[in-house]
């Protein structure tokens, strides 16, 4: 698989990549991960394979998002939507600016969850996202009933701006600005091996 970006993260001693998802690769992969029950309360997409097939379908030929298989070592083992705020709904709950990007993840792979590797899997999606020079602000909005998930995004930089009403949810409305989380995680970035 090729990846999109890859990073060495020292934290965890292990490389961290990004792969754009494939349908027919990883159609089978991703309906399976919807349906652990660690991710069916805030995905919700614990749907048969055929409903499955269109939500995908329509999600990878949705311009204004990127879909990404996260891999530790080369095993997939995580699913990310990297999105322009701008032709998402998220751009009615806040004055946005043109480049923001925004973030939805989940560890699909059972063996992975609990072992610390959420953070510097963020931090490496951030750092991605943060390579276009005219983005300043990455946007989460987590369930805000996912005290976990809030609080890995509070330690990666992410601050909470306010709860919203979203149609499947009440999340809890984030920013992450550019300089400081280069500020925060300059020690890491500085040392870090391709």
């Amino acid at each position: 698989m090729n990846s999109s970006y890859t990073q060495f993260d020292q934290d965890i001693n292990k490389t961290i990549s990004f792969v754009k998802v494939e349908y027919e690769r990883d159609l089978h992969l991703l309906h399976r991960w919807m349906q652990e029950e660690h991710v069916i309360p805030f995905w919700k997409l614990n749907i048969s394979l055929e409903k499955y097939k269109r939500h995908l379908e329509k999600f990878l030929n949705d311009q204004h998002q990127t879909l990404y298989l996260g891999c530790i070592e080369e095993i997939p083992m995580s699913y990310w939507e990297a999105y322009w705020v701008k032709g998402d709904i998220i751009e009615d709950y806040y004055p946005y600016d043109l480049f923001d990007q925004g973030i939805h993840l989940l560890i699909g792979e059972k063996e992975f969850l609990g072992k610390g590797y959420a953070l510097p899997l963020l931090r490496a999606m951030v750092r991605f996202q943060f390579l276009t020079a005219r983005t300043k602000k990455i946007v989460a909005e987590p369930d805000i009933r996912n005290k976990k998930m809030i609080h890995i995004f509070e330690t990666c930089g992410f601050e909470p701006v306010k709860p919203i009403e979203l149609p499947d949810k009440t999340g809890l409305l984030m920013f992450c600005h550019r300089e400081n989380f280069e500020r925060k995680w300059k020690h890491v970035f500085d040392t870090q091996r391709a």
